[in-house]
Order: structure tokens, then sequence, then C-alpha cells
């Protein structure tokens, strides 16, 4: 009987694999945010109003997350990973140059959120991966490494894309970015053959803090009432962090609807409407890095600034002064680095590690949820006035900090008992 084949070791070190898929993310991001720089207006050139560009790129973040619920649930039971998010950044390559083919409002509406399907089916998978890395290099700070570099890619994206509006258009804009799609597909091949088996880097794993007993025997493909236990086992500090999540982003308006407002009052010219998304990306990144530190260091306390920064960015975005829709990008790109590193982390450190890729399905479907929610109210409240976004936005964010509150009390109790130990 011939033997097993021995198992495959990473080649890479947790930092490098962290590092070597940031840069797989990188030009992925080059793709997709290079596309979603001018979704807006490029919808609005087909004929969309404020309400179907906040419902388009809303439902497009809502596909994202909730989708999750189920790629997060197979990549646990499959720990099929690789397979999985490779199938996702196969569709979002293929989804977003497509775009430039897009003859009516409906067909680009499909390909806006068939790109956004990709990373649904990819990021559960691909977050578990990284999560068993940062299990020595530290959570924050691994999500942050590979958010930093993601990101850059988010920044380049952008600027070629502007340059190809200006020269011919939105169309162009869109085509072009097959190149970097084609190439990020080959660097995942490379990652994966180096690192064919990420779990191997965290050999011990701790428990997260008071998780619920799980229920025995409890499997989504055998239990009838399965939908109901996947939401078992997980504690009421993930809960109400999740509750904080959804009530903050929420009132964080989608790029898309900031753009439309950008081309329809002319307030910066359509060439200029991606370099302002890269200004976003640009402070994103360097925002990742940051707060992924600070909540290493400080936990949950960081998580402060998200509501204060998510309030200011309608006063700003939302004008028809240049200058303020320059900062207001500013503002809008540090909130969504938060939402993109730190948030990711916090999840890794409330949920059982056995069961880490169902615990971000349920945190991010709820996070997309309540983003397509709120992304369609500010794309309907855009056609009264301003002022009811600044106010449905600020009256959120009051709700956040409130639910905040007692995920701050229960970090500062638990460095005072490590500080006696």
């Amino acid at each position: 009987m011939p033997s097993a084949p021995a198992p495959q070791e990473n080649r890479y070190t947790p930092l490098r694999f962290v590092l070597a898929f940031g840069v797989v993310s990188m030009l992925a991001d080059f793709v997709y945010e290079g596309g979603r720089s001018i979704v807006g207006p490029y919808l609005a050139t087909l004929g969309a109003s404020a309400t179907v560009v906040g419902a388009v790129t809303g439902l497009g973040e809502a596909v994202a997350s909730v989708l999750r619920l189920a790629s997060g649930p197979v990549a646990d039971r499959t720990r099929r990973y690789w397979p999985i998010s490779i199938a996702g950044y196969a569709i979002t390559a293929v989804s977003v140059p497509v775009l430039a083919a897009a003859g009516s409002l409906w067909q680009a509406s499909l390909a806006v959120v068939g790109e956004r399907f990709g990373k649904a089916v990819r990021t559960p998978a691909r977050d578990t991966m990284l999560s068993h890395a940062s299990a020595e290099l530290g959570r924050g700070r691994a999500f942050a490494y590979h958010e930093a570099l993601d990101q850059s890619g988010a920044l380049l994206g952008p600027l070629l894309v502007a340059g190809m509006v200006a020269i011919s258009g939105y169309r162009l804009g869109f085509v072009v970015l097959a190149v970097p799609a084609a190439l990020a597909l080959v660097a995942l091949g490379v990652v994966r053959r180096a690192v064919p088996n990420p779990a191997a880097y965290e050999a011990a794993k701790e428990p997260a803090e008071e998780p619920e007993p799980a229920v025995p025997g409890a499997t989504m493909a055998t239990e009838p009432r399965a939908r109901l236990r996947m939401f078992r086992g997980f504690s009421r500090r993930f809960w109400l962090y999740t509750a904080f999540t959804a009530a903050s982003v929420t009132g964080f308006a989608t790029f898309g609807v900031l753009s439309y407002h950008l081309e329809v009052r002319h307030v910066v010219t359509p060439a200029l409407i991606p370099v302002v998304y890269a200004v976003a990306m640009g402070v994103d990144a360097l925002a990742a890095l940051g707060s992924g530190l600070v909540y290493d260091r400080i936990g949950f306390g960081g998580l402060l600034a998200l509501p204060l920064l998510t309030a200011a960015v309608p006063f700003l975005s939302f004008s028809t002064s240049a200058a303020l829709v320059w900062v207001g990008a500013v503002i809008w790109g540090a909130a969504l680095g938060v939402h993109e590193s730190t948030m990711r982390a916090a999840v890794a450190d409330l949920v059982p590690g056995e069961r880490r890729g169902t615990g971000y399905g349920l945190f991010t479907a709820a996070y997309g949820i309540t983003w397509l929610g709120g992304s369609t109210a500010i794309g309907a409240l855009y056609s009264l006035s301003t002022t009811s976004i600044e106010l449905f936005v600020g009256a959120l964010q009051a709700v956040a900090i409130l639910l905040l509150i007692p995920l701050l009390r229960r970090s500062d109790r638990s460095r005072r008992r490590g500080r006696r130990r």
C-alpha cells in the first residue's frame, strides 16, 4: 500500500506571506478600486439617479458582505481556502474590464455587483489564511501591513484611470485594467505554491473571550437547524461589536454616491474624480497602518475616532467647494482605513479560531446589509438636501459611540487585570 504523500511545507515566513499576499491584493485593488473610482459618474452617464447609484453601489457592498455567510462556513468546512480565494479573485479580474462593454445601465450595474460577488467569495478564506499568519505578528500589525499594501494598489489604479479618462473617457479607464487583473492572478499562483498550508503558522490557537458553548454535532450541511446554530458559539462582545460597526457604517456613504455628486454638480472635472478617490485611498493606506498599530496597543479605544470621522464626511464631501471636497476625501479615506484593517483584526480576537471563517461571514454580512440600507438612504436624501444627510449620519454616529462604550469599559478592565499579573 503506497504511503500518503508528505505534507507540503510553507517556504515563506509569516511576515513574508502577509507581504506577498499584500502584493496580490495590491494588484487586485489596482483593478477594482480603479474601476470603483469612476463607477458613480459612469452610471450617471447611463442615466442613473443618485438613489440608483446609492442602491447599486450599496447592493454591491451588501453582496460582498452578506454572501460571506455562505462562503465563510464553506471555507471552515472544506478548509479549501486557496481554491476559494483563487475563484474569487478570478471573478473580480473579469468583471471590472467588462464594464467597458456595458451598453445599458442594467448591464453596468450587473458588472458592478459581479465584481463585489468575487470579493464575497474570496475574502473569508483569504482573511482566515492571514489570521493564521497574524498569530505570530500581532493581529493589528498583520492586517495593517496587508491593508497598507492593498491600498497602494487602490492609490495607483485610480491615477491610471484618471489618465485614461482624460484621454478618451470612462470606457478606456475600464479597458486598461485588464492588465493588472492578469498580473494579480499570476502573483496569486506564485504565493499559493510557496505557502500551501497557512494554518501551519498558527500551531496553538487560544480561545476567544467568553465563547458560548458550541452545539455538538451541528453542521450546516447535515442539520435542519444549521442556519440558526451558525449564530451560536459567539460571545456577547462579538455581537456588541457587530452592532457598533453596523451603526457606524450605515452612515458611511459609498464613494459611488460621493462621486455622483461631483459629476452632476460639476464640482471637479471628470478626469479629477478618480484622483479624488486616489487621495482617499492613499490616506486609507496610512490610516490602516496607524490604526492597526494603535489597536495592538490600546484595543477598542482606537475605534473611538471612527464615528467622529464618519460624522464629518457629509459636511465636506457633499459641498460644492472643491477645497472642502478634497478635505472630505482625506477624512473619508481615513475612516475607510479603520474599517478595512482594525475592524477585521478585532474579529479575529473575538471569535473562536475554529469558527473564524463563519465569524467573518456573520460580521461582514451585518456590515454589508447595513451599508446597503445606509447608502440607499443617503442617495434618496441627496434629492432632498445635504442637511438631511448630515442629520442622518450624525444621529447614527451618536448611536455607534453609545454601543462602543461597553466595549471600552471591558477592554480597560482586561488591561488592568493584565498589569496585576
